[in-house]
């Protein structure tokens, strides 16, 4: 996350509501996001920046540790609980309680956001270098042991959990390629072997698993495996009929609307909704009907006029509460 402040990226007070801040996020993914800027790596990195910034913004918990941490909360790795007691033992010496760190085996942690510490210049700045010495007498040869298994989120574009695609994302400091199976979706675990923790005295590396989040899109709206998004029809489009290009992620295709279409009516396209993750039968993408109005002037009132001739009662006759 770039150094920038997350609230001015989304042009939000710190004391914005959650609304505030999901309406900012959606007025400027629509301005940026890449399908109406294509070609246009300046607004991709605006895109990718508000997307990074509403993702924190937008979840309670990660929201709190951003306004009392500050980007540190945003590293790879970070611990609340350690960062507390970090910073306490750092300002008064040692924490309340004692020692917030095991120094059983005196061996090199990782302590989240502190980066790697060795115990034994902990020992050496609490009892003056004789701790550190103390820190480091081995017992024996220790046993190889395994990596501990690391886990950490990534941010899918809805287009890559449609059609599957490969990407570099950085993790814990380190740009990994990583394959994205067609039909994740919230929650789904990506397994990268080898990407964990370094294993201890000659043993293996653990394994990584990315924790997929989609992200909000635009446009689409998701149900279970259905898409969902608005087809704006003209007066004469609903009227009359005809054939209008709607895209998709595989690309547009020509949809057939038939005479006399209300504004709401759902039109099915079969098969072009999420895939299965576990290779079952795939969504549907429905397109919602809204009719839309030309501007507003003198002729357009003249040549509505005589439609109110054509309706046949009350149109909201059938509305009840």
């Amino acid at each position: 996350m770039p150094g920038r402040d997350l609230y001015d990226i989304l042009g939000v007070a710190r004391t914005a509501s959650a609304d505030e801040i999901k309406k900012a996020y959606r007025r400027l993914a629509k301005k940026y996001h890449p399908d109406v800027n294509p070609d246009d790596k300046r607004a991709e990195e605006k895109f990718k920046e508000i997307t990074a910034a509403a993702e924190v913004l937008n979840d309670p918990k990660k929201r709190a540790l951003y306004d009392e941490f500050g980007a540190d909360s945003l590293r790879s790795g970070f611990d609340a609980a350690k960062a507390d007691a970090y910073r306490q033992w750092k300002r008064q010496g040692a924490p309340p309680g004692g020692m917030p760190f095991d120094f059983g085996n005196f061996q090199e942690v990782n302590v989240g956001d502190f980066g790697t510490f060795d115990f034994g210049s902990i020992f050496e700045d609490l009892f003056g270098g004789r701790g550190a010495a103390r820190g480091r007498v081995r017992r024996g040869p220790m046993p190889p042991q395994h990596g501990a298994h690391s886990e950490a989120e990534i941010e899918v574009e809805l287009r890559d959990a449609v059609q599957g695609a490969e990407r570099d994302v950085r993790v814990g400091g380190k740009t990994l390629r990583v394959k994205i199976p067609k039909g994740v979706t919230d929650g789904s675990m990506v397994r990268l072997s080898g990407q964990g923790a370094p294993g201890a005295h000659g043993g293996s590396t653990g394994d990584l698993y990315l924790r997929v989040k989609l992200r909000e899109h635009p446009w689409i709206r998701r149900e279970g495996k259905d898409l969902y998004l608005d087809l704006p029809l003209t007066v004469p489009e609903a009227v009359i009929g005809g054939e209008v290009t709607l895209p998709t992620f595989e690309g547009p295709v020509r949809l057939r609307i038939t005479p006399g279409t209300q504004s709401g009516k759902k039109l099915r396209l079969r098969g072009k909704g999420m895939p299965d993750l576990r290779g079952g039968e795939r969504g549907d993408l429905y397109a919602t009907v809204q009719i839309v109005l030309p501007e507003r002037t003198a002729g357009l009132e003249k040549a509505v006029k005589p439609l109110e001739d054509l309706y046949k009662g009350d149109p909201r006759a059938g509305i009840s509460l």
